[in-house]
């Protein structure tokens, strides 16, 4: 159904009167089921934002919704909500001449195909563009989770639960990554004809406001927990970010696993290498809190681990906490900077925020600028702050000039000897001619020479004034 796209960086077929359709789904499992929520989004290359839907999807009568506990769908939810055949419609004629988007392509495509195929529909190839792939190209991240994909890119607006949110931000990843990034097409997408269809009544799930995160949410965007595209990982770093793994949210991850056919010591190893790499971001800056440590040990509880277990907070100090301003490439590549190197990426400016750093596109008269500098932050500007950051070691200072005059001093020198040493031998030669009769005229004319000689290597070889 969805066929992924080729890109290239600057030197392609640019995306320019390009239209995306940003797409999220909502699922009963990690591989192939039933879908139970979708969201699109259209938006131009420049952001505008064209067209959005966004409809709970009855899987059939009974269909048991899934991971309630992750998701938040219940079949309650489900009951009286269309059929993915009766969204289809909807979904196609939003998507109609447009270029297909979401993060972790494959995963969406398997789900919509697989939904597509039960229905007997044939649907035409639509191209689509994995924004998963392109910002690990684009940028270098501990995990390219969308929640961690998002702030790197400058995206204030955080992914929640319902789908509708996630294509919205899917939808401004992919305008960054062909805006200011400079994404390509390799070759012109092809888009198939679509005609018109009938639509029907659809039944949006209301957007619930993000919670602001907590340290753990911070935590999870530094882990380093694979190149992407492993949806049980995201699932978990997903229910450790809001800080309340319960029982029951272990159990709902245990059945999506074995689900999805992973034994239980690969679930168990998953979760050992989880708890490890959230140690290791607490521990990286010096400082771990009261409440870091409390909520580490939970999740380690929770999750069955102990390598958490023997870790106690630290006393004094204030961790680094980096908060980059600008639309630029430049500060994307800063703020996923931040992120590899284990340090605290803030969102908006607070006294806790150690750093300040804008970039050209901030304005001098930026309120945030002198505001950070009467609560004690550091404001950089994206050149100097890797350095200042201690992300990269000062420049060496550069190797004194040589003096001119001592680089020239040198051949002047030999040049001048030389000729005085010419001099020097055509009055000899004169000397001895003259004894021997050489006429007075010729005698002269050598004389002559070897005066000049003398003179102009003295005028070389004479010492600089100083």
């Amino acid at each position: 159904m969805i066929e992924s796209l080729p890109l290239l960086g600057a030197g392609g077929h640019p995306a320019q009167g390009t239209d995306f359709t940003a797409l999220d789904i909502r699922t009963t499992g990690l591989r192939p089921g039933h879908v139970v929520e979708l969201a699109a989004v259209r938006v131009r290359a420049d952001g505008a934002v064209v067209g959005e839907l966004s409809t709970l999807v009855d899987p059939g009568p009974g269909v048991p919704p899934g991971p309630v506990l992750l998701h938040g769908i219940t079949r309650a939810d489900l009951d009286g909500a269309p059929t993915f055949g009766a969204a289809l419609g909807s979904l196609l004629n939003l998507c109609r001449g447009s270029v297909v988007v979401a993060h972790d392509l494959p995963f969406a495509a398997s789900f919509l195909g697989h939904e597509a195929a039960r229905l007997g529909a044939r649907v035409p190839v639509l191209p689509g563009v994995d924004t998963l792939a392109a910002a690990q190209t684009a940028v270098r991240l501990p995990n390219h989770r969308l929640a961690t994909v998002a702030p790197a890119f400058g995206i204030a607006a955080r992914p929640g639960r319902t789908a509708l949110s996630g294509a919205r931000t899917v939808a401004q990843l992919a305008v960054s990554l062909f805006g200011r990034h400079g994404f390509t097409f390799a070759a012109p997408p092809v888009l198939p004809a679509l005609p018109r269809f009938a639509i029907g009544p659809l039944r949006p799930r209301a957007d619930v406001p993000v919670a602001e995160p907590g340290w753990m949410a911070e935590a999870v965007e530094r882990v380093a927990i694979g190149a992407g595209g492993d949806a049980y990982l995201d699932l978990l770093a997903g229910v450790v970010a809001d800080r309340h793994l319960a029982p029951d949210e272990v159990s709902a991850l245990a059945e999506l696993a074995a689900e999805a056919g992973w034994p239980a010591d690969r679930v168990r190893s998953t979760h050992e290498r989880f708890v490890v790499a959230l140690r290791e971001v607490a521990e990286r800056d010096g400082v771990v809190t009261a409440a870091e440590a409390r909520e580490l040990r939970q999740v380690a509880t929770a999750l069955g681990v102990a390598a958490a277990g023997d870790l106690q907070p630290t006393a004094g100090g204030k961790p680094a906490r980096v908060l980059v301003l600008g639309t630029t490439a430049a500060a994307d590549r800063l703020r996923a900077r931040v992120l590899a190197e284990g340090v605290q990426l803030a969102k908006k400016l607070t006294a806790s925020v150690t750093h300040l750093v804008a970039d050209p596109t901030v304005p001098a008269n930026e309120p945030r600028l002198t505001r950070a500098g009467e609560l004690g932050a550091v404001v950089l500007d994206v050149q100097s702050a890797p350095v200042a950051l201690g992300f990269e070691p000062p420049p060496p200072p550069p190797a004194p000039a040589r003096p001119v005059a001592a680089a020239t001093r040198t051949p002047k020198l030999v040049g001048g000897r030389i000729l005085m040493g010419v001099g020097l031998l055509l009055m000899f030669f004169i000397v001895v001619g003259m004894f021997a009769g050489t006429p007075l005229a010729a005698g002269i004319f050598v004389a002559v020479l070897g005066v000049g000689a003398l003179l102009g290597g003295w005028w070389l070889a004479e010492p600089a004034p100083r």
